[in-house]
């Protein structure tokens, strides 16, 4: 056998073993999860396990600016990218919706470039104040800031159904540097819910590197495996030592019958 071919062989029986070990050893942050429901704790192989179930965002159901009813059941499976706005504000609305604007066109990129799934991510803008913002206003200012409604809902609907959204499932009011009132919620703030619409982030949607962490996160999040799914890592563990066992063992044949076949010509 060719030192060549040998080199071949070692490359590629080590290079799988390697990134396991670094699977096994390493393991990616993931965003937080917040706002625990309730905590159980059991005993398992001897030692105490603690399970958490997280708070899961309620449903809820709105028009978009299409006119169209639509609800975040119909979206099982997505990460959504939630903020609040409303049409006529002159302050920090423009500046996170454009904002909002360059993420939703970043993901579209990635997505053509570097082939990357972002079929999972739903942009959810809320109108604070529905009053004024009717399916019309809203579908005006969704084309005047290059809103997609295929990835991204601009909604309006019951001033109660919203607020109670922002605050009852949001929890907006618990984050110590959102100021929140109740009567009239007025925040840059981006909410990231995981596809189980559990909270994993609260961004500066008018911050740029606040909005870099959010587009990292939403990776990361597209990357998470579902904790009831076993890893390929996990089902092969057991099998990892007797296959390098074996694959070395079998360089080690052909290695020694090689030498001894030439020596016989020698």
């Amino acid at each position: 056998m060719s030192k060549k071919a040998l080199l071949a062989i070692l490359v590629a029986v080590c290079i799988p073993l390697v990134f396991y070990a670094i699977a096994s050893r390493y393991h990616v942050p993931m965003p937080r999860r917040y706002y625990p429901d309730s905590v159980t704790s059991r005993i398992e192989h001897g030692k105490e396990v603690t399970d958490t179930v997280w708070h899961s965002v309620a449903n809820l159901s709105l028009q978009n600016q299409l006119g169209e009813q639509v609800s975040l059941d119909q979206e099982k499976g997505k990460v959504f990218i939630v903020d609040f706005f409303f049409t006529h504000c002159a302050s920090i609305c423009p500046i996170l919706t454009r904002n909002m604007r360059q993420l939703q066109d970043r993901l579209k990129i990635k997505n053509e470039v570097k082939r990357v799934d972002t079929t999972f991510v739903r942009f959810v803008s809320l109108t604070v104040d529905p009053q004024h913002d009717s399916v019309p206003v809203i579908k005006k200012y969704a084309d005047k800031y290059g809103v997609n409604p295929d990835v991204w809902w601009m909604l309006t609907g019951p001033k109660k159904t919203i607020y109670d959204f922002a605050l009852n499932e949001l929890k907006l009011g618990l984050q110590d540097s959102v100021s929140v009132d109740s009567n009239f919620v007025h925040t840059d703030y981006i909410a990231l819910l995981d596809k189980d619409r559990v909270v994993r982030g609260y961004y500066h949607g008018t911050d740029t590197v606040e909005l870099a962490r959010l587009a990292d996160d939403i990776v990361f999040i597209m990357l998470e495996k579902d904790k009831n799914t076993k890893s390929i890592f996990t089902e092969l563990k057991p099998l990892m030592i007797p296959f390098a066992v074996i694959i070395l063992g079998t360089i080690g044949a052909v290695i020694y019958f090689s030498r001894r076949q030439k020596n016989r010509f020698v």
